[in-house]
């Protein structure tokens, strides 16, 4: 299925598989998101990038678009046609006059927080080292920076965007308002986003890093955990309280964060006087605290991610958690060398007053929490048996969470960049679908965007 792509601005970006670069365009964090592509392309502009679009669109070539390559999901970003693999678009360009950045589709966090340092600004942007800028954004991006400015797309403010029909535009809330308001949470449903112009905000040194914590103190993080996510209200803090089990141990990773050289008293006492097996807290910069933990023990295996919106964490829920965590880890350990991993993730119920009306999440009447289950394996043999089990944890999540009163995860909006491949979208995009489907129809009438992966919007 070979097509010329010899019409890209030289150097010709078109790479086979003899080709050094083919393995690094095609690689993604877990080996089950990776596919052999006949052929990876590397734009070097957004003119490119029209050029390949309308090639794949005529012959209808099946393609994917790779920014950070994190995505859990199989050919979301990858794809047995076409890689489009972003890497050459990383322009960071800071304009102090706007207070804003243009950043390029080809970057992760780690460089675009790099860039700004110097200017003592940063952007709402990853968490964790090594993330793409272009599919967190276009699925929401819950950041270090949430509490105080909202989800990652709430800071767009304009979007450099490649039609289907190859057309390059410029799109804000004033050219395009329709397609500003779908991009936001909408993914590639209407062409190849190349650039993002973000805003700025001013950023010093910050606070934090990890503590290690053994399994025998699990019942002292549950209880700091939601004392945390019921009591602080300092926007500025926040917290990720991750549970793994691993070779047969129970542990919990957590990483503190507070915007400032020094924390506050009492915000983190909790989580501090518990033993830790090893910590790295201290005064840092926000890329150093982005880059404290290690994402090399589950790189190069096959996972799974999924999600439940919770409304609130409570001490029942995270007892439930643990439950589950060991229940998975103990009856999946014979099957494949394991780790299943759960991210507790409190964020302030002022989150979505930040930002405007988005595709995702539908309603800002009510915040949901980005709970994040992650299950990791080596045997493709028994992706069926952890497809269903992360499905099975999260239906059990869900009625624990009705149980303890939180009716309302019923028909909330999902976290697209969590949630699990084969979800329906309307779980994702609920009151957005309709509109989001006009817009469809209107900007790729000829489906191209239905080539690539995704959560797709159907005409």
């Amino acid at each position: 299925m070979p097509i010329s792509l010899l019409a890209l601005d030289p150097p010709d970006g078109t790479v086979y598989a003899a080709d050094r670069s083919y393995l690094a365009d095609i690689a993604h964090y877990s080996i089950s998101s990776t596919e052999e592509a006949v052929c990876s392309v590397e734009p070097g502009t957004t003119e490119d990038v029209g050029t390949i679009l309308t090639i794949v669109g005529s012959t209808s070539t099946p393609f994917g678009v790779k920014s950070g390559g994190h995505a859990n999901n199989p050919n979301f970003s990858s794809s047995t046609g076409i890689q489009i693999a972003m890497t050459r678009l990383s322009a960071i360009d800071y304009d102090s006059s706007s207070e804003t950045v243009a950043v390029g589709a080809g970057n992760i966090w780690d460089d675009v927080y790099a860039a700004l340092e110097p200017y003592g600004v940063n952007v709402v942007g990853g968490r964790v080292s090594g993330i793409g800028v272009a599919g967190f954004t276009l699925g929401g991006g819950y950041s270090w920076l949430t509490n105080q400015y909202g989800l990652a797309l709430d800071s767009v403010r304009a979007f450099e965007l490649v039609l289907p029909n190859g057309t390059v535009t410029n799109v804000t809330q004033s050219t395009y308002p329709d397609l500003f308001w779908g991009l936001k949470g909408g993914y590639n449903n209407y062409g190849i986003v190349t650039t993002f112009t973000l805003q700025t905000y001013p950023q010093g040194l910050v606070w934090g890093g990890q503590l290690i914590i053994l399994g025998e103190y699990i019942d002292q993080v549950n209880s700091a955990t939601a004392n945390f996510a019921a009591n602080v209200t300092d926007p500025k803090a926040q917290i990720i309280a991750t549970y793994d089990y691993e070779e047969g141990a129970l542990l919990a990773a957590v990483i503190l964060f507070y915007d400032a050289p020094s924390q506050p008293a009492d915000i983190f006492d909790e989580f501090l006087a518990i033993t830790a097996l090893s910590t790295n807290i201290s005064t840092q910069s926000f890329l150093s605290l982005v880059q404290v933990e290690p994402t090399t023990t589950s790189a190069n295996m096959r996972g799974f991610s999924n999600t439940v919106p919770f409304m609130e964490i409570t001490l029942p829920l995270l007892e439930a958690i643990v439950a589950q965590l060991e229940y998975w880890g103990t009856a999946l350990a014979n099957s494949s060398t394991t780790l299943v991993s759960y991210d507790v993730e409190p964020f302030l119920p002022t989150i979505l007053t930040h930002g405007g009306a988005s595709a995702y999440p539908w309603t800002r009447a009510q915040r949901f929490l980005p709970f994040n289950m992650d299950f990791f394996w080596t045997d493709a043999t028994y992706d069926d048996a952890f497809y269903a089990a992360i499905v099975a944890s999260s239906q059990n999540l869900t009625d624990t969470a009705v149980a303890d009163g939180q009716t309302l995860v019923m028909g909330a909006p999902l976290y697209p960049n969590y949630v699990l491949f084969g979800t329906g979208v309307a779980s994702i995009y609920g009151e957005s679908l309709a509109e989001m489907t006009v817009l469809k129809e209107r900007y790729d009438p000829e489906n191209v965007m239905g080539l690539t992966g995704g959560w797709k919007i159907l005409v």
